[in-house]
């Protein structure tokens, strides 16, 4: 075999298609759930990477049990609070990566996010009195601060990072910073799934991907920005609560029939970091929205 097959064939090897040992990531929520997730898949492939959120000792617990052991020996996790619903505070996160020597940052994923309730009256079994109360009751407030996490932090969040992704390109000739919002399959579905708010903060945050997505494409700038739209994943907003490790379960139980997804089970931390390495790795990946489901939008569209 020659030399230049040997070197053909390795570059298909996932840990080159996937190699993330010289990256810098920054993983908005990164302290639990998919957010987690996420974090675990870059940091153990090589990359440093910032997690920040508004509750610091969950952001410290999360380095100081995932942190020390994982599986790159370049891998890192470093602890940073922010709230991504406060300018100043995003705007002090930025500051602070650039006082701690960062010259760009290869992928900014927006991740933070919130749900703030269901309504209780199932669809089908409600009068037009009863459907108008349940609606028109729900509290202005909480609409208000879905929004302003799920949408407007994430804009906000993606602008104060584009020159530290813009910069990807010249530090690192063939590579491009890139956005990934996590946005959700409650944006795309029709039905309500009971948390009207929630479902309509998701679909207008994959609208702003694709607004983002044209944008940040332009001469000079070169980010990509990217969706991950999940579907039932373990975390504090499906499973109520996580464990000491700052992971969350839910039991599959009979999940094929009661929710109706043909995987028969919830998603686990493999299917998203399969998903969110490809859209951090592959260049050729510009404005996309993948649902990662387990089928769950077929039985649900």
């Amino acid at each position: 075999m020659s030399s230049n097959s040997q070197s053909t064939n390795a570059k298909f090897t996932a840990q080159n298609l996937f190699d993330m040992s010289d990256w810098t990531c920054v993983v908005t929520g990164g302290g639990t759930g998919i957010g987690l997730m996420i974090t675990q898949a870059f940091a153990n492939n090589g990359a440093k990477v910032y997690i920040t959120g508004r509750r610091k000792d969950v952001l410290d617990n999360a380095v100081n049990t995932w942190g020390s052991s994982l599986a790159h020996p370049k891998g890192k996790l470093i602890a940073i609070q922010s709230d991504i619903t406060d300018k100043a505070s995003i705007s002090n996160l930025v500051e602070e990566l650039k006082r701690r020597g960062e010259k760009n940052v290869d992928v900014l994923v927006n991740n933070a996010g919130v749900s703030m309730g269901s309504s209780e009256v199932e669809k089908g079994d409600e009068s037009a009195e009863q459907l108008g109360g349940e609606l028109f009751g729900e509290d202005f407030a909480k609409w208000e601060e879905v929004y302003r996490t799920n949408v407007i932090g994430h804009f906000f969040t993606a602008a104060a990072f584009i020159p530290l992704l813009a910069a990807t390109a010249n530090i690192h000739p063939g590579r491009t910073g890139v956005v990934i919002n996590n946005t959700s399959i409650s944006g795309i579905t029709r039905t309500t799934q009971h948390h009207f708010k929630y479902n309509v903060s998701k679909g207008a945050a994959i609208h702003l991907n694709t607004l983002l997505a044209q944008e940040l494409r332009r001469d000079g700038v070169n980010v990509r920005v990217n969706s991950v739209a999940p579907g039932i994943f373990p975390s504090e907003m499906t499973a109520k609560e996580s464990d000491e490790t700052n992971k969350s379960s839910i039991q599959a139980g009979d999940f094929g029939k009661e929710k109706g997804i043909p995987a028969g089970r919830p998603g686990a931390d493999e299917d998203m970091a399969q998903t969110v390495l490809m859209l951090a790795c592959n260049q050729y990946a510009y404005g996309q929205t993948i649902a990662i489901d387990g089928g769950y939008l077929l039985e649900h569209p």
